[in-house]
């Protein structure tokens, strides 16, 4: 029996899945530094605004040194701090938009969050 018709057919497949793994291996590539840079600028957010609460200094304090940090975790010069006392405590909210360029398609990474302090931990 001849199988002339499947001759080729397994190059092919390869080439689809190396092509689909390959443009996975680049989005994640462009993707997971962005988001991980996000998630450790969250945790300086919280750490910052515990330090501030315990500390005594005023929310103007937080912005700045939140503003200082921004450049090293790849946070845009445009992005919008807000900090304020809300209900006895020290808050901040940090919004921006990130684009991420995959090719033919632009992403915008939103951050967005909000830090607040422990309410025990505030000082009075």
């Amino acid at each position: 029996m001849r199988r002339s018709g499947e001759r080729g057919s397994a190059s092919l497949k390869f080439l689809v899945v190396m092509a689909i793994l390959g443009a996975t291996a680049y989005a994640g590539y462009l993707y997971v530094p962005v988001a991980v840079n996000a998630a450790t600028y969250k945790d300086l957010m919280q750490h910052l605004t515990e330090v501030a609460a315990t500390q005594g200094h005023p929310p103007s304090w937080l912005g700045d040194q939140l503003a200082k940090s921004a450049p090293e975790y790849g946070i845009p010069e445009d992005a919008v701090i807000t900090p304020a006392t809300q209900d006895g405590r020290l808050e901040v909210r940090v919004q921006f938009v990130k684009v991420i360029e995959f090719p033919g398609y632009p992403y915008n990474y939103e951050f967005d969050y909000t830090a607040k302090s422990t309410a025990f931990l505030t000082f009075k």
